[in-house]
Order: C-alpha cells, then structure tokens, then sequence
C-alpha cells in the first residue's frame, strides 16, 4: 500500500527510517508520550540538532487537536511567511484536503503595517482573523515573533479559536518570549520551542510529523 506522508521511492525512504533509527539509538531519555516523540524525532531529522529532545514542549492537547484537525479535512494551515507554505508537501496536504494560506506580502498588510508603524507579520495576523481563516486553523509561526505575540492576542482578546498552534519563530528580539507567552495560554493547544531555536523548517517539520501521523490513523481505522 503507498504510503502518502513518506518519502516517494524506496532509497528515500530507507535513508529515512535509517536516520530515525539514529535518532532513537542516539537521543537518550526523553519526557514525550510515543504520542508526542514522533514530532521532535522529526524535528531533529530536520536539522541534526539533538537539543530539541527538551526543548520542545507541548499543551497537554496538543497532539489531538492537531491530529483531528487533520483527519477532519478541509483544515486551512496558516502560516506567518511563505516559505512553510512552500516547504509543506502538496500531495501530503492534498491527501487531506488541507490547504495553505499566508498574508504577509500582500498590499493591504504591508500598507497597514506603514500605517499603523507595525509590522506585516502583525497585519498578516490580524487579516487571517477578520478572513475568519484562524479558526480551527493549524497556525504555523516560524520566523516572526510579533506574528505570535499578535496571535496570542486575537485569542485572548478578539475569540480567535485555531486548533492548534504551531510556535517556533526563531531569533533574538522577542523570539523566546513571544513563546514564552504562547505556553501561557490555556484554551487554545499548541506545540512550542522553548528559548531563541526556532525556523520554518521546524513547523514544517512538525506539522509533516502531524500528517503521518494522521495516516497511520486512518489506516487504523481501516483495518
């Protein structure tokens, strides 16, 4: 049976396993539920950094919810900047029917921002809600802090409802805090990097994690 969230010929797919095997034979102790691993084993795959077994924390309903939000179909992706749009795998979402969504380029974000002396990431934030996109949304951040800190306000203040937020912008100015901030938050879950290590790669990673997930689930239920 073809397997949609893996790698499309039999050599990528060993060198994978193969990679993960290391992971596992490598990484030591760990906190995460069987759950949970799968996520920061990738992660880790993504970029060789061993430090994400730790530094990955998750909402105690993080794992669900983002499941659901994939086996139900039809879930937007939100994403702070194009390039995780790009880097998610189309058949992988088509499989699904998950689409993908970002507002950071576009002429009305970047007049607000001028505007209102804020930043895109901001406005593109704030577009996604009033387009009524972030509700049961997976909500990808990884590369703007105030893109975060802004979503952490939609949902405290303005009702905002993803189904899971995906929080691991990378950097020095706000990068932690706004993380920080993120894993303060109780009614809406969220998988989150701790401290300044973050990027695109990584919610790739995650939510690439989330969508294999998914699949050995359907194929549970199938059996």
């Amino acid at each position: 049976m073809n397997i949609i969230t893996e790698q499309l010929t039999a050599a990528g797919r060993a060198i994978e396993h193969d990679s993960f095997a290391v992971i596992d034979a490598e990484a030591g102790p760990h906190h995460y539920t069987d759950e949970q691993w799968p996520l920061v084993r990738r992660m880790i795959h993504a970029n060789a950094d061993f430090e994400f077994n730790g530094l990955t924390a998750f909402h105690p309903g993080a794992m669900q919810a983002g499941l659901q939000a994939v086996l139900n179909g039809g879930t937007s992706i939100v994403a702070d900047v194009e390039m995780i749009c790009v880097g998610l795998s189309k058949p992988r979402l088509a499989h699904f029917g998950l689409s993908t969504h970002h507002y950071i380029s576009d002429d009305d974000v970047i007049d607000a921002a001028e505007a209102e002396n804020s930043t895109r990431a901001v406005q593109a934030m704030r577009k996604a809600h009033r387009l009524g996109k972030l509700d049961g949304a997976i909500v990808g951040i990884g590369n703007a802090p105030t893109a975060l800190i802004e979503l952490v306000r939609l949902i405290r203040e303005e009702g905002a409802r993803p189904a899971l937020v995906v929080a691991m912008p990378v950097g020095f100015v706000s990068a932690a805090e706004s993380k920080d901030l993120m894993m303060t938050v109780d009614n809406v879950p969220w998988v989150a990097i701790k401290g300044r290590k973050g990027g695109s790669t990584l919610v790739v990673a995650a939510i690439h994690a989330m969508l294999s997930l998914a699949e050995a689930e359907q194929k549970k239920q199938a059996a």
